[in-house]
This record gives structure tokens, sequence and C-alpha cells, in this order.
């Protein structure tokens, strides 16, 4: 795509927020400072990258990509956003407005990693260039699309990890969400780091992630017997014949059904109310029956009812779906019903009902998962909310945003916490790969030195830490950085993929790491390395720049 030609307007959740304002003021009290000292066009490059893997792991998934090219697509003040800044910065002198007034985007230039990608600590996640005023006025934007679109995609990735890729994971967070645009949010980056559907009918209509959904525990309880849906009628899938009621159907199979539970130690008459919701479900959608069947009694009336829908719709041709369980002990609860579908299909000769599938929600999150997986379970689907969008074990990623140049001249933030002592200068990311394919490193250097070649050996070492340091001889090098918005100039960029395509690439990235970076309990850290010739800049650059102390 060349330079000049904006993304497609795709509706993305940061529209209604889409404007220059949605900033901190100390970028606006900055811009006027650079404006009167003559500075604001001065050229700058500034890096966005995060200091710690979140969730105690050793790496991130890179998200929030394509909201940052269509903010900056669109970064234009208005007249009235324009009269806003005035009232708030009265002592600002009105050459200052007419400036704010003229600016866009059309100086900058994004480099960054793919979206979707497995990124790490230190390597820049976006490389940033333009005249400085503009660039620290996209600062706050760009951290908070990038910040939280990077940590619920990682929690979502972990927890299809943890699933494996045969279950189905279910994003089902709208509602404990923080805010709608929280809640669309979530849905999208979820969908990225590896679900497979979301619940919020919204974040399917804007970004075409398939929805799923069956019903509440209200409406079980709303119905109070089978009389409110006595004679209902329902036509066989081909056509052919026509149930007269389909009621009556269901009760007869439920009474075959009474002999099978008492073979297996449950004993007792059924909800009939239940019976009749599932009955009214059923109705109305005969090709997708699924059910929730806690809201009275699991084993000795929800799945038992259940039964006794799915074999009415069998007799009409129909096949339904599954069920899903909400509370209660989802290990046992998961066998017991898979153990109660075998002996239906064993007993009745339905091919397939012991492979009903079994949904599990009821604030799940990582750790229970794992936990169910060691105990044994028989669940094919969870659905997660709470814990997934809300990202409740770490709620925040800590991303930076930090000038590495200034025309020309590399630019250092010093620390006396090293790990937040910035890596000066305009930098090129590589990823090196080793003889089984996994990457080995990621390795930054100068913009001027020679990339790492294939069989060609190359020192890496540590930033800060002199005696961490190896050879590497890579198979295959990935630099990292591509362009995704190159302001007036001539320079390609790269297109901007679908969000299946992201997650596509999500999915293929964590199958290709290192399995002992990606386990779940001590992690083996993943190494990130500077070139020898970064690494002696930065320890000269940093010893320029340091006061020297003295003793009296």
């Amino acid at each position: 795509m060349k330079s000049g030609s904006l993304p497609p307007p795709t509706p993305t959740p940061t529209d209604p927020m889409a404007t220059p304002l949605l900033t901190d003021l100390y970028q606006f009290t900055m811009a006027y400072s650079y404006w009167k000292a003559g500075k604001h066009l001065d050229h700058s490059v500034f890096d966005l990258y995060f200091r710690k893997n979140p969730f105690r792991g050793e790496y991130t998934v890179f998200a929030g990509l394509e909201e940052c090219i269509r903010f900056i697509a669109n970064f234009k003040l208005n007249e009235d956003e324009i009269a806003f800044l005035r009232s708030a910065m009265p002592t600002c002198q009105d050459g200052f407005f007419h400036y704010l007034s003229q600016i866009d985007c059309s100086d900058v230039e994004v480099y960054a990693i793919p979206e979707g990608s497995i990124v790490f600590p230190k390597v820049p996640l976006m490389r940033i260039e333009g005249p400085v005023a503009v660039i620290q006025l996209l600062e706050t934007p760009f951290l908070s699309l990038v910040n939280y679109a990077s940590l619920v995609t990682t929690n979502a990735a972990r927890h299809r990890l943890v699933a494996g890729q045969s279950k189905t994971l279910l994003e089902f967070g709208l509602r404990r969400a923080q805010g709608p645009d929280g809640g669309i949010s979530a849905s999208r980056y979820c969908y990225m780091g590896g679900f497979d559907a979301t619940s919020n009918v919204a974040a399917g209509r804007l970004f075409g992630i398939p929805i799923r959904g069956t019903h509440s525990h209200a409406f079980v309880s709303s119905f109070m017997g089978l009389d409110e849906i006595v004679g209902k009628t329902l036509q066989s899938r081909d056509g052919s014949r026509q149930c007269n009621d389909f009621v009556s159907l269901a009760e007869s199979w439920l009474e075959k059904i009474q002999g099978l539970k008492s073979s297996i130690g449950l004993y007792g008459e059924t909800n009939k109310s239940e019976l009749a919701a599932f009955t009214s479900y059923a109705l109305a959608f005969p090709n997708n029956f699924l059910a929730l069947v806690d809201t009275y009694d699991v084993m000795r009336s929800g799945v038992p009812n259940f039964c006794a829908v799915p074999l009415a719709l069998s007799d009409l041709g129909y096949r339904a779906s599954g069920i899903r369980l909400d509370s209660g002990d989802l290990a046992y609860l998961s066998i017991q019903s898979r153990k109660f579908f075998a002996a239906v299909e064993r007993e009745f000769g339905v091919v397939g009902f012991e492979k009903m599938t079994i949904t599990a929600s009821n604030d799940l999150n990582e750790e229970t998962i794992d936990a169910l997986n060691k105990q044994g379970h028989e669940v094919d689907a969870f659905g997660i909310g709470t814990y997934l969008v809300t990202c409740y074990a770490q709620p925040a990623l800590g991303c930076v945003f930090k000038l590495v140049e200034i025309n020309g001249q590399p630019r250092i933030k010093l620390s006396e916490d090293v790990t937040k002592v910035s890596i000066p200068c305009k930098k090129r990311c590589y990823r090196l790969y080793g003889k089984e394919g996994y990457p080995l490193l990621d390795i930054m250097t100068g913009e001027n030195e020679p990339a790492p070649k294939v069989g060609e050996r190359i020192l890496c070492r540590h930033p800060f830490n002199e005696s961490k340091r190896a050879y590497v001889v890579p198979q295959h090098v990935e630099e990292l950085l591509k362009c995704y918005w190159a302001g007036n100039s001539s320079k390609e960029r790269e297109e901007l993929p679908p969000i299946k395509s992201i997650r596509s690439r999500c999915i293929e990235q964590l199958d290709h790491m290192r399995p002992d970076h990606m386990r779940r309990l001590n992690p083996t850290p993943y190494k990130v390395s500077v070139s020898a010739k970064l690494y002696d800049f930065i320890h000269f650059l940093w010893l320029s720049e340091a006061p020297v102390g003295e003793l009296q």
C-alpha cells in the first residue's frame, strides 16, 4: 500500500473518541513549550515498548497497531477543539493555536512489529518518527490503544495455551468489562488471542467475529409448567412430516429416560417447568439446541430433561448441540453428564449422542482450567468472562513511550533502577532462529549497522549486564519492524491485515515458540540483546550524560 492511502473506513470502537484531545494535558503544555522555543519541528524518534511481561509469564502478544494507524490517519483538530484548548490554556499565544489548527500526521512515520506477534521486553513494538511536538501529542493515545489491547490479547493467548487447541473458547465478558468500550475492545482482542467466538453481538457486527449464546437461568425459571406450551407443532427437518404436539413427544421420551436414571442410581422426578423451558427453546432453535442444565439440579433434573428434548428432535431429523454447566463441580458434573449421554446412546441407539458438546462457564480463569485438566474432565468448550476481559490477574501492561533520538542525536533516559534505563538511538530489531526452528533471541542494532546474516556468527550482549553475552549463528533472520505509516514520503508501507489473519499469526507464533518459554510455571526467560557496537555506545552515552558526584 502506498504511503498516501488511508486504511479502509471500517468502524472501530475508538471512533467516538478519535480526537487529538484524547491525550494528557501535559502533551499540549510541552507542545506549547516546544513551539515557543522554536523546537516544535525538530525531528524526533520515539520507541514504544514495555519493560516486563505480564501474568508472571515470559511472553506478550502485541495488539492495538491498527487502531493506532487509524488514529493518526484521522488526526486533525477542529475549530471546537481549538476553542476548548484556548479556554484550557488561556495564557498561550494565538500563534500556537493557529499552529495546532494546521497540524496532521503527514510528516509522521510509524514502524511496528506486525500485530499478533509474540514480543518481549525492551524491544520496540513501535518506532514513531516526526516533528517532536506532533509525536508528543500521539504518546498518550498510542499507549492507551496498545496497553490494554496487548494485555487482554496476551491473557486470551494464555487461556488458549492452557485449554489446548482442541477446546472451543468463548468470550462471555461484555457484562463484566470496564464499560461498553472496554467490552467491545475485549471481544476484538480476545478473538485475536485465540478465542473462537464471543457473546458480544456488536463486536460480531463490527469485526466479523463469530457470535454464540444460549439462554439464562431466568429463561428456565420463567416457565411454570408444560401446560404453557402444550400443542406446539414442529415440522421435521426435511419437511416431510409434522409433529402436532412436540411437548408430548418430549414427555414420552422423558418417561423412557426415567428408567435409565434409576439404573445408574438417580431417582425422583425431574422439574417439569425446566422441561417446558427446554422444549420451548428447542422449538425456537431446533437446529442448534443447547441447554443450561444447572437451574435446579444437574444430574437429577437438568441432564435427563435435556436428553428427552434431543431425542424428540432426533425423531424429526434434528441434531441438538449439547449442554452448558454454570455451577458446581465442573469436572465431576461433566464426567457424569458424558456417562449419561453414553447410556442414552447405548439404550436407544441414537448414534453420536455420547458426543454431545459440554460447555462450562462460572468464573473460569487460567488457573481453574489448568486444575480441571489435572483432575480430568469432559468439557468441550469454555465460556470465560470476568477474569479474561478485566485481566484480573494483572490490570495493566505498563508500556512506555521514550525519546531515543532528536535531530539525529541519540538520547538516553537514566535511572537508579536499571530496568528503567532506555536504549538510545534509532534501532533495527531482528529475531534470530536456531537449527530447530525456534527463535533463539531478539537483537537490537544501530540503524546503520549491517544486518545479522544466516550462518555468520554474531556477538549478542545483554544491554546492561556485561557478563551476559553469547555468540549466535542464526539459521534464519527476521527483521521485526516494518513501515505501517509513511506520511507524505514515498516509502512503501505494509497492509493492515484482517482480524482473522492477525488471529492466525498469533496462534502460529504461539506454536513456534520453544515450550519452556511458554509454560505457566517458572518459564525460561527469552533473551533480548543488543549488538556489541550498540552495547558500547549505550554505556558511552550513559557515562557522558550521568552527572559525576563529588565527595567532600
